[in-house]
């Protein structure tokens, strides 16, 4: 779904030239959950933005559907949630969800009928009539995943969706992010700051170092498809998640050397 070979990535400043991202390659296979980890400033959201051709790489090859990031842009190849929901305070739940299959063309028939499945599949039914202030901070994070939803691309591309959240509200929607990807088999690329987080819900771990962004460590999940909050307790998971500290010491490490 996803290839990424020996990419760099370097942004002009006015204080010269800044390497956000430096020989990353990676394969994303359809239906992966692949969650990127490291510490701020690490170029997980940039190598994020370069897969939505939201920025170029300097370097490298990377491609999206065997296709160009630019022409999956255009071809809708993939949905993006931002840490922020970025809803529009005057449209309702509906009609923020409405909004790309408006701007896509589709019929009244289908937007309707799209409208109505992904806000089951989020569980806002009874809310589509609220405005973006009348809902929790989770419930407005829920509206925008089915907003990215609402056209049914293949991939769904997540800039740290749930960080500004609490943790009891962060748990749950983790085990309904969980459970809508098991349902809808998406291939799903999500930024995160939480070990728990990212070992709880993926196939693949990518563990990346300080600037400039480089993979210390690509960690495959041994934890079973369908897992509950209980599973934190696990042997397994403790396991996992010490070798994802290990990645991200490794790469301070390297940044002294």
């Amino acid at each position: 779904m996803i290839s990424i070979k020996n990419v760099d990535l370097i942004f002009e400043t006015n204080d010269g030239p800044v390497q956000a991202l430096k020989d990353v390659s990676l394969e994303v296979g359809g239906g992966d959950f692949v969650s990127f980890i490291g510490p701020s400033g690490c170029g997980k959201t940039t190598l994020l933005r370069a897969i939505a051709a939201l920025e170029m790489p300097t370097k490298g090859h990377l491609s999206v559907n065997s296709k160009s990031p630019d022409s999956a842009r255009i071809d809708r190849e993939y949905g993006y949630v931002f840490q922020a929901a970025g809803l529009y305070p005057w449209r309702t739940v509906e009609g923020n969800i409405r909004l790309p299959l408006e701007i896509m063309g589709y019929s009244q028939a289908e937007k309707k009928e799209r409208i109505q499945k992904v806000i089951e599949l989020v569980e806002l039914k009874g809310f589509e009539k609220k405005f973006p202030w009348q809902l929790s901070g989770g419930m407005q994070q829920r509206a925008s995943i089915a907003r990215a939803l609402a056209f049914d691309a293949n991939i769904l591309l997540m800039d740290e969706p749930f960080g500004a959240l609490d943790e009891i509200v962060r748990d749950r929607l983790n085990s309904e992010l969980l459970d809508l990807w098991m349902q809808t088999k998406k291939t799903i690329c999500f930024v995160t700051h939480s070990i728990p987080e990212a070992v709880f819900l993926s196939t693949k771990i990518v563990v990346m170092s300080p600037r400039p962004g480089r993979i210390t460590d690509i960690i495959e999940s041994t934890l079973p498809s369908k897992r509950d909050l209980n599973i934190r307790d696990s042997q397994e998971f403790i396991k996992i998640a010490q070798r994802v500290r290990e990645g991200l010491k490794s790469g301070h490490q390297d940044e002294v050397l």
